[in-house]
């Protein structure tokens, strides 16, 4: 069982033990932030497209996600970068094709919402 923070000690409880569970869920802030910074990636409505596009083809290069979306290229690429510094998606290179996919499947389940 959870204790509230002591400046929270006047707040009204209705049922504690749910208060205990919605403690628990929190976390500690740095895991709220990072939760906050993915879904931040996902608001935008390229880096969602492409993420969508990511998540239905599996491993796709820039040139097939601009014929997908068309999105401009420079466009694509810079989003990409963008996901791959939030560890959203990860490069694979094949030969000269660099093909980008999703790094972690808790994204993929919410894009398959």
């Amino acid at each position: 069982m959870h204790l509230l923070p002591a400046e929270r000690a006047g707040f009204r409880v209705i049922d504690a033990e749910r208060v205990c569970q919605a403690i628990a869920s929190l976390g500690d802030p740095a895991s709220i932030q990072a939760r906050a910074e993915r879904f931040a990636a996902l608001a935008d409505p390229t880096r969602l497209a492409l993420l969508t596009c990511i998540h239905a083809a599996g491993p796709i290069s820039v040139s097939d996600l601009v014929a997908a979306t068309g999105v401009h290229d420079t466009t694509v690429s810079q989003a990409l970068r963008y996901l791959r510094a939030a560890q959203i998606v990860t490069a694979q290179r094949d030969g000269r094709v660099i093909r980008y996919q999703l790094a972690d499947d808790r994204i993929g389940a919410i894009l398959a919402q």
